[in-house]
């Protein structure tokens, strides 16, 4: 035990950094499973470690401290070692989405102004390991990861070492030897979202079952056939999960299910935690509810910054849970301000700011845009939209850039979708703004409706109407079967202008 508790204290020391992560992990973990992958790919903490410094000593062959390093390999586990073995080198590691088109990947290269690009480990493979990793401090650049694009060119954002493992740094504290766990995940490495569930995993000693492209039914087949106790994934996923069959699964062994990425409605959070169970025994089932959690961030802060848990038979729908963005983690704080940045009262809807370890330290060569969103002193303009709630918890309105400017109203896309996600017929909605030489803006609203529903836009119109004030209600209804989507899976809005018929 004795001996247990100095490996954990290693591990959650300040100094850790990217390229010094695996060895810890191995100290801490050795020989216990790390991940698993469909193809057949199964690697210990102690493998993983071996390869990162193998790995690292071809990098480092062929690049000098400080290069950028462009993973381009295919969504896995490798792809993270891969970014450990470049920190390693002392090198930044750019990972990028296996989805993405040359063209964008392109842009990457010349923006971030790479040295080397790979595409798999056998490109750095055959050299000998270096044994210490390049000397780096926690507060140093780490990693670019770029942003989606959704609003023009995509964006070098700048981590730190703190960022980026400082946050799952109290992972270790998971009892994973007292009990058994495997979280099943299926999430793009290169985002920041699974980037940092997987260090978090391997901190904690928790073994990964990754799927390296989500499908819904392959995810529900490994968390029944396995009996995964955890699944981690963003809003649109347990949608598809849902559409899937999920119902009609034995998902019992899941104790949590978790979220991010984009906001989750309350009660399809309630009807997963209603499919887990607080435990499942040998042929007497499950029992009890399972916990939800929920955690709000993004890329400029290297991961979350607050987060939120619905333990077992505690409604999403009522307390804090069902609004709130949850608690402030360790280290952050969390303001709501007007325009001019003054700090709002309690109720009054402003730009969320934040501040803390893990905000970016600038977008790569583009001052003017690191200007735009860090203030003088530090704090982060998220671009999110929020209110003071009960309790003082924060109470999340969407995005700013989402609001919708109708006739000296605004009307906030998310409380429309939420109102349409209600209505029996409807999987999921998106809201926009259609420009309007005279009220500024209409809101209108693009859905994808169940299976053999007979909901059309008119009805779907008069249910908001019966729901919201009259300036909130949609004008125009398009139902679609699929949404376009980022890489992360959010529905990329600014595509869905192209479905209605604009001068």
């Amino acid at each position: 035990m004795v001996r247990t508790l100095e490996r954990a204290a290693l591990l959650v020391r300040r100094d850790a950094t990217l390229g010094t992560w695996m060895d810890r992990l191995e100290r801490v973990h050795g020989g216990r499973r790390l991940v698993e992958e469909p193809d057949g790919l199964t690697l210990t903490h102690r493998q993983a470690a071996k390869r990162v410094r193998r790995w690292a000593g071809g990098i480092a062959a062929r690049t000098s401290p400080g290069d950028v390093v462009v993973v381009n390999a295919r969504n896995g586990y490798e792809q993270l070692l891969l970014c450990l073995a470049a920190a390693r080198a002392g090198c930044l590691p750019a990972p990028v989405n296996d989805q993405m088109r040359r063209e964008e990947i392109a842009h990457v290269v010349a923006d971030s102004g790479a040295t080397l690009v790979l595409h798999r480990a056998t490109e750095v493979d055959g050299h000998p390991p270096l044994a210490e990793a390049h000397p780096a401090q926690p507060d140093e650049v780490a990693a670019l990861f770029y942003t989606s694009g959704t609003t023009g060119s995509p964006k070098g954002v700048e981590l730190t070492h703190r960022a980026l493992v400082g946050q799952v740094l109290t992972a270790v504290a998971w009892p994973a030897a007292l009990r058994r766990d495997e979280a099943v995940i299926s999430l793009p490495v290169a985002h920041i979202m699974g980037f940092v569930v997987l260090l978090g995993l391997g901190a904690a000693g928790i073994p990964t079952y990754l799927l390296p492209h989500f499908n819904p039914v392959a995810v529900l087949d490994a968390i029944e056939s396995r009996r995964g106790t955890i699944f981690i994934g963003v809003p649109a996923m347990y949608r598809m999960m849902e559409e899937a069959g999920a119902a009609d699964r034995d998902l019992t062994s899941v104790r949590l299910w978790a979220s991010g990425a984009d906001a989750m409605p309350p009660e399809l959070a309630q009807r997963f935690k209603e499919m887990g169970a607080t435990v499942s025994l040998p042929l007497l089932g499950g029992f009890g509810q399972a916990a939800f959690a929920e955690a709000y961030g993004m890329v400029e802060v290297g991961g979350g910054v607050a987060a939120k848990l619905s333990p077992p038979f505690l409604s999403t729908s009522s307390g804090p849970f069902g609004e709130a963005l949850g608690i402030a983690l360790p280290g952050y704080d969390l303001r709501v301000v007007d325009e001019d940045g003054a700090p709002l009262p309690a109720g009054s809807v402003g730009e969320l700011q934040v501040k803390g370890p893990g905000v970016l330290k600038g977008y790569r060569g583009d001052e003017a845009a690191t200007a735009e969103v860090l203030t003088s002193d530090g704090w982060l303009r998220t671009g999110d939209l929020a209110r003071q709630g009960p309790l003082g918890m924060l109470v999340f309105e969407g995005r700013a850039k989402h609001v919708i400017k109708h006739g000296g109203y605004s009307v906030y896309a998310l409380e429309v979708e939420h109102c349409l996600e209600q209505h029996p017929d409807v999987v999921e909605a998106s809201v926009i703004g259609l420009p309007d030489d005279r009220l500024g803006e209409l809101p209108v609203a693009v859905v994808r409706v169940r299976d053999g529903a007979g909901a059309d836009p008119e009805a779907l119109v008069a249910h908001v109407a019966e729901h919201l004030a009259e300036y909130k209600v949609p004008k125009r209804i398009v139902i679609v079967d699929e949404l376009p989507r980022t890489g992360t899976n959010k529905v990329q809005k600014a595509a869905l202008l192209e479905l209605f018929d604009l001068p």
